[in-house]
Parts: C-alpha cells; sequence; structure tokens
C-alpha cells in the first residue's frame, strides 16, 4: 500500500492511541475498582452514588462524554481559579480530556464485570481470612483481588478492545491520534480510502496484539494452566 510518504504519520498516530488507551485502562480500572467495592458496600450512599454512575455513564454516548468533559472542564476550572483572582482562559489538552473521558466509561463497564468477579468467590475465605486475624483491606489485596483478576479478565480484555476503537472518538477535539493523522493524510492527498483503510489495519493489527497479551493473561493467571505447561 502506498502511504505517499504519510506512513510516519499514522505511526505516530498509533503511538498516541496505545498511550491514550493504555493510560485510560490504569485510570479505568481504578474507578471500576472503586464503583465495585461502593456497589458490594453495606453503606446505602456509597451503593447510590456507584448505581447512578454507572447509569448516568453507560446510557450516553462517549462521544458526548468527550465533548461535554472537553469544553465543561475548561468552563469549570475557569469558575474556579476565578475565585483566587485568575482570569486567563484555561484550556484542557485533548489527552487529558481524553482520557479522563475514556477512564471515566471503562471504569463504569467494568465495575459491572469487577463486582461480579467479587461476588463469585466464596464467603468462606473472607470468614476463614478473618479468622486468622487478618484485615479486611489485607484480606481483599492478598487473597480476593488475585482470584478476581483471574475471573474478570476475560471481560476485561473485551472492555479493552472496545476502549482501544472508542480511542478514535477523541480525535474531534483535535487530538493527532491515528484516525486524526489519517484525516490529515486524506486531506492533503485526497485518497481516503487509502489512509483509511491503513488506519483499519493498524486498529486491527493492536487489537489482535491485545487479543493474544489478554490469552497469555489469563493462560498465566490459571494455576492449572501453568502447570500443564510446565
Amino acid at each position: 500500500m502506498d502511504l505517499l510518504g504519510f506512513g510516519d504519520l499514522l505511526l505516530s498516530g498509533a503511538w498516541v492511541t496505545v498511550k491514550l488507551a493504555l493510560t485510560s485502562l490504569v485510570f479505568g480500572l481504578l474507578f471500576g475498582l472503586i464503583g465495585a467495592a461502593a456497589k458490594l458496600s453495606s453503606f446505602w450512599p456509597a451503593r447510590a452514588l456507584a448505581t447512578l454512575y454507572t447509569t448516568f455513564v453507560r446510557g450516553i454516548p462517549e462521544l458526548l462524554l468527550v465533548l461535554t468533559i472537553y469544553f465543561g472542564g475548561s468552563v469549570i476550572l475557569m469558575a474556579i481559579a476565578e475565585q483566587f483572582g485568575y482570569t486567563d482562559y484555561i484550556e484542557i489538552s485533548a489527552f487529558a480530556a481524553g482520557v479522563a473521558a475514556l477512564s471515566i466509561a471503562f471504569g463504569a463497564y467494568s465495575t459491572e464485570v469487577l463486582r461480579g468477579a467479587i461476588q463469585a468467590i466464596p464467603k468462606g475465605q473472607w470468614e476463614s481470612a478473618q479468622a486468622l486475624g487478618m484485615t479486611p483491606l489485607k484480606t481483599f489485596f492478598r487473597i480476593i483481588l488475585p482470584q478476581v483478576w483471574r475471573l474478570a479478565l476475560p471481560g476485561l480484555g473485551n472492555l479493552f478492545q472496545v476502549l482501544l476503537k472508542d480511542t478514535a472518538l477523541v480525535s474531534v477535539i483535535g487530538l493527532d491520534d491515528l484516525m486524526r493523522q489519517a484525516y490529515v493524510a486524506t486531506g492533503s492527498t485526497n485518497q481516503p480510502f487509502t489512509f483509511y483503510m491503513a488506519a483499519a489495519l493498524i486498529y486491527l493489527g493492536l487489537t489482535v496484539l491485545s487479543t493474544a497479551t489478554t490469552s497469555w493473561l489469563e493462560r498465566r493467571s490459571d494455576p492449572a494452566s501453568t502447570r500443564a505447561v510446565t
């Protein structure tokens, strides 16, 4: 495929896409863990807030979330800054807005995946750890979380593939990701098929790599599978 000298431009956009996806994954998992813990909490306001979070975020398009955070975030920051006498315009970077929007969206969906995985752990393991004198926090991180990771990994892997493709939405606010660079190359050469097909193949390659990585992590997290290999 002849990329007319725009190959490096597409590769730089692909690297931005990967950074955006991985950064959003980290923060999204954090939001998901907090959301799952809140939904399973005995404290009803925490459950209500977590339910509101997942219902609201899953009920609106990710594109609208990206635009709201990018433009609305600047308004909120300027309103806060004005209280301290700062009157200049404050702009949120496209990367930061994209990470915030995609992390919030990923967190809402992963909340349900992680909640289901936590509930699948037998309650007897909590009780046994408590009988041994372990604190609830230590029990969660040393006993429950490793098992939750194994149970939730297939669902989280699917969500990450959706997240990887949703990064294309951030191009509408000017982030120089893969989709944006394909658009720039198309405008310069008037060959949309060439560059959008190239972008599609790169996205496909990233998805295949993501699938392979998820499969490897599933094998590594399954003790039975590890013993079979060794």
